[in-house]
């Protein structure tokens, strides 16, 4: 015990000198008393965030793409281990040395160079996924309230305000406050949060699914369902495999990169590689079976190919399952948002600001802003926002290719905090996380040009099916050959 509290005290002066170079209590590495999320929490993680409303509709994409009911089930189970075995290692920093997601960027860019792919991923792709989520989970609250209370609909008549309904105004500033009050209440709220969720979870989606194969009248009805159209366009079942694989990595892409944000508060490495691959491997099989059973069975009942599941949830005839139903996709659209959008907003504020922000004011800048690029009027271009985001999330994975390049392989998962946290005010000559780390961009943008060059090179087109994997691989190995060789500049000298 002794020597533990020994360890322990190093490790608070080694904090209180980090904290006398400018450093607030978010960017600083966690100590064993902050380290309070074990495997039941890393198992509820990410729980709320598989089942949500855009991952139902995408299930409908998937079964366009020509594969069987069954194959893209296994196609999703698959996805969740390589989601879990991303997550994990991108984490490892996170849980070995308790730092947020903003030093281990510090620790692959530069402390210059970290503030570009902090700023996209927490400052521009958060912010705007946050009002964007907070308007979809609005329309589904505003269905639950106009079923309780009818005559809200037909508040304001025909007004609208700043290009939206009195009611649809009302419901998502409603939503945007529930989701602003969660994201305040951290990470301790947020277990408490998840450990509410997840029980709702197994009983209203497998329930949903029970239903679903009443419906159709047995799940054998269900494998053997095909769509009407297809657009496989010949391709082979490995082929789209590799395409759902990598279409479930890239809706994950903003997670995986920053996923130190929730790890440096591991109580072990072991903690969180058992609990994420656990949550989201039964996560996915859960939502796999529910998914199919739920828009096929959904389908098969009404008689029109319905991917939405929303609106399945909105024919039934019994208003208490419908309104849990909701408020269940409600409940998975909080947790999506908390875990995916406001905290990484909220810690990335904090790094570019530390002085003047911390995480509570990092929530309340992220979320009014979120709320002040009206959304809803963003949607109306549905097609310029998505491209847009797409684009992020396209850039997300070659920095995670880089960030699991640097730490596991070049620096071989050893860091010198003391150099990592430089001291401005005593700048020391040749610290190596001082500048911009020009191989690591270089890595990046030859990347990002290479995953996004199907969409203007013909020849390349397929490559757009594969965005994230080839996007990330090739980082990763690029890389490894820049840092080999010393091409674009001295690792040693940023």
């Amino acid at each position: 015990m002794g020597e533990k509290r020994c360890i322990e005290t190093d490790l608070e002066k080694q904090n209180k000198l980090l904290e006398s170079r400018g450093y607030n209590q978010e960017l600083l590495p966690k100590l064993k008393d902050d380290r309070d999320m074990g495997i039941l929490n890393y198992f509820t993680l990410w729980m709320g965030s598989i089942h949500n409303i855009p991952n139902y509709a995408a299930v409908g994409g998937f079964l366009l793409l020509g594969l069987t009911p069954f194959n893209i089930m296994i196609a999703l189970f698959i996805s969740s281990l390589a989601v879990a075995m991303l997550m994990i290692l991108n984490g490892k920093a996170g849980s070995k040395y308790g730092i947020p997601f903003s030093m281990h960027l510090r620790l692959t860019y530069g402390d210059v160079g970290a503030k570009l792919p902090g700023f996209l991923r927490g400052g521009v792709a958060a912010i705007a996924w946050l009002g964007l989520q907070n308007y979809t989970g609005s329309l589904a609250l505003l269905i639950l309230i106009g079923k309780i209370w009818p005559s809200f609909l037909l508040i304001g008549g025909d007004t609208n305000l700043l290009g939206i309904s009195v009611p649809g105004l009302i419901a998502f500033t409603l939503f945007w406050g529930i989701n602003l009050l969660i994201g305040l209440g951290g990470g301790a709220f947020l277990n408490k949060f998840t450990a509410i969720l997840n029980p709702l979870i197994y009983i209203v989606f497998i329930g949903m699914a029970i239903w679903a194969i009443y419906v159709a009248k047995g799940f054998q009805n269900i494998l053997s369902f095909r769509v009407t159209e297809n657009i496989e366009n010949g391709r082979s079942p490995i082929i789209i495999y590799l395409m759902i694989i990598s279409s479930v990595l890239s809706v994950w892409a903003g997670p995986m990169a920053s996923v130190s944000d929730f790890t440096q508060h591991a109580k072990s490495t072991k903690d969180q590689m058992i609990g994420q691959t656990l949550g989201l491997g039964l996560g996915y099989l859960i939502f796999a079976f529910s998914s199919m059973s739920i828009l096929i069975g959904g389908s098969i009942y009404y008689g029109t190919e319905e991917w939405n599941v929303l609106n399945i949830v909105n024919k039934w005839d019994s208003l208490p399952a419908m309104l849990l139903a909701i408020t269940v996709l409600l409940m998975t659209t909080i947790s999506t948002n908390v875990t995916g959008n406001i905290v990484p907003a909220a810690y990335q504020l904090s790094a570019l600001f530390p002085k003047q922000v911390n995480y509570k004011k990092g929530v309340w800048i992220a979320s009014v802003l979120s709320f002040l690029i009206m959304p809803w009027k963003l949607m109306e271009n549905s097609v310029s926002i998505f491209a847009f985001l797409n684009l992020i999330g396209s850039l997300l994975g070659p920095i995670a290719g880089v960030m699991l390049a640097q730490y596991l392989c070049v620096l071989r998962e050893k860091i010198d905090l003391n150099q990592l946290y430089l001291d401005k005010t005593n700048p020391v000559e040749n610290n190596p996380y001082k500048g911009i780390n020009k191989p690591a961009y270089l890595a990046t943008i030859i990347a990002l040009l290479v995953s996004i060059s199907g969409q203007f090179i013909r020849p390349f087109a397929f490559m757009s099916d594969f965005s994230f994997l080839v996007g990330s691989g090739c980082a990763f190995i690029l890389y490894l050959l820049l840092s080999k060789f010393r091409l674009g500049g001295n690792l040693d000298e940023f």
